[in-house]
């Protein structure tokens, strides 16, 4: 049995997207999670993706990684830009 997350409704709606690039607010993310988001969420390396093709360090970026993107914090510290990875 697989061992459900958190961030496993960020998962499902980036996995539902038909665009390569999109932004969240966090008060979107937190909407579709159902939880706040912690207040390292805030910092870019909370955010920033594992070297190369190594494993989510973190259960967020597996969310992203899963489902296909990339994530990086935007300038304005609430809103989160995916862009589609390429394969």
């Amino acid at each position: 049995m697989a061992v459900m997350s958190k961030y496993d409704p960020l998962l499902t709606y980036l996995k539902r997207q038909k665009t390569d690039a999109l932004e969240l607010s966090f008060r979107e993310i937190e909407n579709l999670i159902g939880y706040l988001l912690p207040n390292k969420a805030g910092q870019p390396g909370w955010w920033a993706e594992a070297d190369g093709d190594a494993p989510a360090r973190a259960v967020q970026q597996r969310a992203w990684r899963d489902a296909g993107y990339s994530a990086r914090l935007l300038p304005c510290h609430d809103r989160v830009a995916f862009q589609r990875r390429s394969v």
